[in-house]
């Protein structure tokens, strides 16, 4: 078992210097070959235009406890860049809250944003390893889309990501991952998800 697990990360590890070397992504190609055919199939499109496609990915950490605590704004971002490979942009409160000591402009979060290779490359990573990492994994919820074809996924702990060095984090943080799609429908966006490999639930039948 735990070879077959090094030969994931291996195969996965490959994709992380896509960019500098002008390789398409395993999932990239994947869409282009098996999704898109498949999709078209399944819901009888008239044109390739209507075909959904995973169009970003965010990634976002709130950090509340950043208003007591300047230093966890730092580490958060340079957590989130470890994680992703690209700059993170730091997120301000829009307007002041007095129950929550809150002040207009404050630091509270971390946010970024991946398109084309880097998306590919970090929802191989996400899917092959990270997600194996949560403890009693059992699958992800389908009931987290928007109605607009979107997908949040909720992660208590950042530290499932193997990039991040357990020994020299300081405080495990949580972050949404939202799956932003061209889908016209959830049931589309479900399908384009599921298709890449996203580790959906089974429904358990009941029994009558």
């Amino acid at each position: 078992m735990a070879d077959k697990s090094k030969k994931t990360v291996k195969k996965v590890e490959k994709t992380k210097s896509v960019e500098a070397k002008n390789i398409t992504p395993r999932l990239e190609e994947k869409y282009t070959k098996e999704i898109v055919p498949n999709l078209a199939k399944q819901f009888n499109y008239k044109s390739s235009m209507q075909i959904p496609k995973l169009e970003k990915i965010v990634l976002n950490m709130g950090l509340g406890a950043a208003v007591q605590d300047s230093k966890l704004i730092g580490e958060a971002v340079a957590d989130l860049e470890t994680i992703v490979g690209q700059k993170a942009l730091i997120r301000k409160a829009k307007k002041s809250i007095s129950n929550f000591k809150l002040r207009e402009g404050v630091d509270i979060g971390a946010k970024v944003t991946l398109r084309r290779k880097r998306m590919y490359e970090f929802l191989d990573r996400l899917i092959a390893i990270a997600m194996p990492r949560i403890r009693d994994f059992r699958g992800i919820s389908d009931k987290s889309f928007d109605g607009r074809g979107n997908y949040t996924l909720g992660i208590k702990e950042h530290i499932i990501f193997p990039e991040i060095n357990i020994d020299k984090v300081n405080r495990v943080l949580g972050m949404d991952i939202t799956f932003v799609t061209s889908a016209k429908t959830d049931k589309e966006a479900f399908e384009l998800l599921k298709a890449f490999g996203m580790p959906f639930r089974k429904k358990e039948v009941q029994q009558g």
